[in-house]
């Protein structure tokens, strides 16, 4: 089982990890999921958010959008994976994990974390969630 830490990490750079390993059959745990950026104008980004909340679909049947910051993180990876409906990619989507905080099952384990460059406009998932 791999550990990533999401604590100031890109989202698309995290959700991409996670599919690419979970296609190669690994179990992924995504800790801290509130604690994720997305990168970009913060008004921009949180309106577009709450847009897509808002759109529910004819007869309110559907695509909805969570509030909870743990599963929006796990919406951005099950968009990375091919068909997470069918195949290869419902396996995959089965193996993924995400948690808000850090849960106490995982305090000896080995954690990655994913570190990428200080970017100056980002918002945090807990942010957009609210």
């Amino acid at each position: 089982m791999k550990i990533i830490d999401g604590e100031n990490a890109v989202l698309g750079r995290l959700a991409s990890y996670a599919a690419k390993e979970a296609l190669k059959g690994e179990e992924i745990a995504v800790i801290n999921a509130e604690k994720i950026i997305i990168t970009g104008n913060k008004s921009w980004i949180k309106s577009e958010f709450t847009r897509k909340r808002k759109m529910v679909g004819s007869s309110q049947k559907g695509p909805r959008h969570s509030v909870l910051d743990y599963l929006l993180v796990k919406r951005v990876i099950r968009g990375m994976l091919p068909n997470h409906r069918t195949g290869k990619g419902r396996e995959a989507f089965k193996k993924i994990k995400c948690y808000k905080g850090f849960p106490e099952e995982f305090k000896d384990k080995k954690i990655i974390k994913i570190i990428g460059k200080e970017k100056n406009k980002f918002v945090k998932v807990e942010n957009i969630s609210k």
